[in-house]
């Protein structure tokens, strides 16, 4: 394949790399009453990726393959996958303006979110481990700034630090894994890892695997590199809270779908390992957030137990036909439903505590409505996107042989219904809120917007399902 085809295979990816470019010189150049317009830029910028990655969709005629040696996929999957990154990005740029608004030099704050959309995205189709680590450090990199954007915060101060801190741990076994791995199949591409792999095992193996999904686990947050997760939803700014606790998952989960399907049978049992790995984070997650009197860091805990469920995907692999149609259906019910949830604090300007939130539904009954709709699809309530994702899910799961695990989804979704009704009883039945302002038309446009699609994707779930189902999980 000659360079143009291969460049023409990551014409998104190029957009966003130089789209991030040209905010970033906007922001420099631009005077500080104009910095907003990095806003509009960045939206251009998501428009045309997206608008480049409809063409490659496998039903309108883009071919499946690996591109660049080996080293990228693109397949149905990663297609799905910059198409759920992407308007989610664009949703969170929406709830920005006004969060931002009197920032004097916030423009550069579009340049990263550009790139950390970017990051995960490379995650979600990388099928290489050079590939994988640059497209971690990308969307860490990015993750660590962004959570202590408001440099006076002391909270975002402290989350930012915990968040790198854990992740440089991570990083470190990721290099040590990914060295490993190398070491023993001669190869750094996951084709060449299947081939490679398939003669060696061994403690090696076992060791250079496990440290390669720690690493994923700090990407998902997932167990036991979950500690961040809370910390940065309560303590970044609320757009960022948005955006970190939920797009970075899309690339780890993908990846790690890839990774495990290339590792042999003998030396580590991935399946089981994805399984006791699932039903830590779900069940952690939820237990921790019924303690919570602060509505971001319950959502925070929420979503730790949400990568759990997503996990249910990945020990379905090749023994489901659901695998794929469930995770994906999965990410975009997630991502969709947190901006929505992160959107409701915005607009509330950052509100947090929970009696903020008492009486809400009588002075900002639409609000209050998109919270109740996003708390409603994690539960899994129909007719709204997460609960098509966990039917899919637990069907995915039973269908793998792994009932215990959809038994114990089943019982933690339960328990979640706690931890979130202690948010909306008070909100709809209490009578001592005082009026509050909100944060402007932007913010609330994006939140009701996002609140909506829960509800039409969920109506519309079979097309998407049949979409899903038809794309290619590459190598």
């Amino acid at each position: 394949m000659d360079m143009a085809a291969m460049l023409g295979d990551v014409i998104p990816e190029l957009i966003l790399v130089v789209g991030g470019v040209a905010v970033l010189l906007w922001a420099l150049v631009a005077p500080r009453r104009m910095q907003s317009g990095a806003a509009f830029l960045a939206l251009v910028v998501v428009v045309l990726a997206t608008l480049a990655t409809l063409p490659m969709l496998p039903a309108l005629g883009g071919r499946e393959s690996l591109t660049f040696a080996d080293t990228y996929a693109r397949d149905g999957v990663a297609v799905w996958a910059k198409l759920i990154v992407l308007p989610a990005t664009a949703a969170v740029i929406g709830l920005s303006v006004p969060w931002f608004r009197t920032d004097p030099r916030h423009g550069e704050y579009y340049t990263l979110i550009l790139y950390g959309a970017l990051g995960a995205i490379l995650l979600a189709g990388a099928t290489d481990l050079k590939e994988f680590v640059v497209a971690m450090i990308l969307s860490s990199a990015t993750g660590f700034v962004l959570t202590g954007y408001h440099r006076r915060s002391s909270p975002g101060a402290e989350a930012a630090i915990k968040y790198y801190l854990i992740g440089a741990f991570t990083s470190a076994a990721m290099l040590m894994g990914v060295a490993y791995l190398f070491g023993l199949a001669g190869s750094t591409t996951l084709p060449g890892l299947r081939t490679g792999l398939a003669a060696s095992g061994g403690l090696g193996f076992a060791i250079g695997a496990s440290f390669v999904i720690l690493a994923v686990a700090f990407k998902m947050g997932a167990v036991p590199a979950h500690a961040w997760m809370p910390d940065v939803a309560q303590g970044a700014p609320a757009p960022v809270a948005a955006f970190v606790t939920s797009v970075p998952k899309v690339g780890g989960l993908i990846f790690l779908a890839r990774f495990v399907l290339v590792l042999p049978d003998e030396g580590l049992d991935w399946r089981l390992l994805a399984a006791v790995l699932s039903a830590a984070t779900m069940t952690l997650g939820n237990l921790a957030a019924l303690w919570q009197t602060d509505v971001r860091r319950l959502l925070g805990w929420s979503a730790v137990s949400q990568t759990g469920y997503g996990l249910m995907a990945i020990v379905a692999l090749e023994a489901s036909g659901l695998a794929v149609p469930s995770l994906l259906f999965f990410l975009l019910a997630y991502l969709i439903g947190n901006v929505a949830a992160f959107g409701v604090v915005v607009e509330l300007r950052g509100r947090t505590k929970l009696e903020d939130y008492a009486g809400l539904g009588r002075v900002r009954p639409l609000l209050l409505g998109a919270l109740l709709l996003a708390f409603l699809s994690f539960i899994g309530v129909p007719p709204l996107a997460g609960f098509v994702a966990k039917l899919l899910l637990f069907g995915a799961a039973i269908e793998a042989g792994y009932s215990w695990l959809a038994v114990l989804a089943a019982l933690n979704t339960v328990v979640s219904i706690v931890y979130y009704v202690r948010v909306l009883a008070p909100a709809y039945f209490d009578t001592n809120q005082q009026p509050i302002s909100v944060l402007g038309r932007w913010a609330a446009i994006t939140t009701l917007t996002m609140a909506g699609a829960l509800v039409v994707v969920g109506l519309a779930a079979e097309p998407f399902v049949r979409a899903f189902a038809d794309s290619g999980l590459l190598p």
